[in-house]
């Protein structure tokens, strides 16, 4: 095993551990506050998919810095 592959492999996957926990949480809270106001469901889950969005983009990095240890 080549000891760049470990360092690409622990890169993405330490770094996917905080978007995953992050994502979790953001939709369990927007749900519960969806169940505790539905009148305002439109706005929560307008805000919650923008929340996904940012926090995605932090794995997205982790992958670009994962490939830039392996390939270069």
């Amino acid at each position: 095993m080549d000891l760049t592959s470990l360092a690409a492999g622990l890169a993405m996957g330490l770094g996917a551990i905080g978007p995953g926990i992050g994502i979790g949480l953001l939709a369990g809270k927007a749900l519960e506050a969806m169940g505790r106001n539905p009148e305002a469901a439109p706005r929560i889950q307008t805000t919650m998919i923008l929340a996904i969005v940012f926090t995605e983009a932090i794995a997205i990095y982790a992958l670009v810095v994962a490939l830039i240890i392996k390939f270069v």
